[in-house]
């Protein structure tokens, strides 16, 4: 049986959000992720959204407790009974522990590898529409009408940090504070490894295999 309460690991660039995309379609299950649950709790004015908001406001990280009072809210939520599809969470070690004492299952984590330089590449030739949220890359997969999303019509641009500068910052931020879940999930028995450099196609029939495993 497949797994259906998974985590998909991998650094920034790695495909996760485009996986889930199909992931959630295919098994309907919701993708969970930490940033946009913020967005929205912001966006919404919720008690949580203000308190996050207050403290991004003052430059400093969400605490934890905060954040896994957004997670924990979402898993509450009807459509995530059946499963879901985290991805951006755990960011580190600690919040993995947090998880295991919160008792939020994990069946599967699933890692996408991808070389470094390819996303650079990736995310620095990135392009996002702002209305829809479609993902299109400037060299890869260009919008037909140059700054319009060819899905709903809305501004297509690059994001702030998905410049080059910012996106070295990024990975070099992943590789200290998220990839030791690697070793963590994979002493867990649950880490299955996906090569991400491949075809979105020939990494999605991979990822469906490791759920599998």
């Amino acid at each position: 049986m497949s797994a259906r309460r998974f985590i998909l690991l991998g650094p920034p660039g790695a495909g996760k959000g485009t996986q889930s995309q199909r992931l959630v379609a295919d098994l309907g299950i919701p993708q969970i992720s930490t940033g946009d649950l913020l967005r929205a709790a912001r966006k919404a004015g919720t008690s949580l959204g203000q308190k996050a908001q207050s403290f991004m406001d003052a430059g400093q990280l969400v605490p934890d407790a905060l954040i896994f009072e957004l997670v924990e809210e979402r898993l509450a939520q009807p459509d995530a009974a059946a499963g879901y599809i985290l991805d951006g969470f755990p960011r580190n070690v600690t919040q993995a522990d947090e998880m295991v004492g919160r008792r939020i299952a994990v069946e599967r984590v699933v890692l996408l590898d991808v070389p470094t330089d390819a996303l650079v590449a990736r995310l620095s030739g990135r392009r996002v529409c702002g209305q829809c949220g479609a993902t299109y890359h400037a060299d890869t997969f260009p919008t037909r009408l140059e700054g319009v999303c060819d899905a709903c019509g809305g501004a297509v641009a690059q994001r702030k940090d998905d410049r080059a500068e910012v996106v070295a910052q990024r990975l070099e931020v992943y590789a200290k504070e998220t990839s030791p879940l690697i070793a963590y999930y994979a002493s867990a028995g649950t880490l299955r490894r996906v090569d991400g450099f491949e075809s979105a196609d020939t990494v999605y029939a991979s990822i469906l295999t490791a759920l599998s495993a």
